[in-house]
């Protein structure tokens, strides 16, 4: 009898294991998104990096060339003035952004009337639709009918500004609509920063008679770091990535004053001739500036801590 139960309970059991079927019902959640990842991002990532050793238009088979489009970009003057565009408006925008969207955090972290209605206003300009945002930005600064204009030249300013116009104001419009438009998003994200800062340290400083400008800078802005990080990752990898701004405001003009990366890369693309191995090969050079941008930050913050 003994040796009975002892071959029972020595039986393998039937059936699946716990942890198997565990794993197979968090791999059935994750498959939805890792098959579109696959098939929209991952696939079409792949195939882009061999295509820009080629040469395609989309009609006639495809054709390897090595690195001739990369050599080709060294004399594109195109290329060079959408590379320096991008840069200058990757460093007007997130440093301008940032301060931004802290300071109508802080302000709106305090204790005032209509709090709500303040952040939901500051928030609208995000969640609105970018072409009615853009008209009517580019009424406001119309360089002959605007009202920025006619405020200013009320006041005495001879050489009005031409602002998405000119050669020399276009990229300042588009890094300031820009500013105005995203603030509100990255305020959002400081104001929960914000909630899960610690008030007994800024209150013992106050004790010591710091300074509202020492508290802010020596113990809430510390808090924040890792609220400043996201933002500047975000703010950077999007600054980077900058189309829909250029195409609305000024469609990459005058001239070539706001024609950034990801713009040319459309325009080689779909509007020239197409050249899909030309647009790939700007595609991998632009890949390549955010993920060295981006290891840098990564590289800067661990080092700070």
């Amino acid at each position: 009898m003994a040796e009975t139960t002892q071959a029972v309970q020595a039986k393998p059991k039937r059936g699946m294991s716990k942890s198997l079927r565990d794993s197979l019902v968090a791999y059935s959640f994750i498959a939805p998104n890792f098959i579109g990842f696959c098939i929209f991002t991952l696939v079409p990532m792949i195939f882009a990096i061999g295509l820009s050793f080629c040469n395609w238009d989309g009609v006639h088979p495809v054709e390897f060339i090595g690195i001739s489009n990369f050599v080709a970009l060294l004399s594109d003057k195109t290329f060079k003035a959408a590379f320096v565009n991008t840069l200058v408006y990757a460093i007007g925008t997130v440093p301008l952004t940032l301060v931004c969207s802290l300071g109508l955090a802080m302000l709106l972290n305090q204790k005032v009337k209509f709090r709500n209605f303040f952040r939901t206003v500051s928030f609208f300009p995000y969640v609105a639709s970018l072409v009615a945002v853009a008209a009517v930005w580019n009424m406001i600064f119309s360089p002959s009918m605007g009202p920025v204009n006619q405020i200013l030249a009320t006041l005495g300013v001879e050489n009005l500004p031409k602002w998405a116009a000119g050669k020399d104001t276009a990229m300042l419009t588009v890094i300031l609509f820009s500013v105005w438009k995203n603030m509100g998003y990255y305020m959002v994200i400081y104001l929960a920063g914000l909630q899960g800062t610690n008030p007994e340290l800024e209150e013992a400083a106050e004790l010591d008679g710091a300074s509202k400008w020492q508290i802010f800078w020596n113990v809430t802005l510390p808090q924040l770091k890792p609220t400043t990080f996201f933002v500047i990752i975000m703010l950077t990898i999007a600054s980077f990535k900058v189309y829909d701004q250029m195409y609305m405001i000024t469609q990459g003009g005058p001239g070539n004053a706001t024609m950034t990366l990801v713009y040319y890369i459309y325009n080689v693309a779909f509007v020239n001739t197409p050249k899909y191995g030309y647009a790939s090969a700007v595609s991998m050079v632009l890949f390549v500036l955010v993920l060295f941008v981006t290891i840098i930050q990564f590289k800067g913050s661990s080092s700070n801590d």
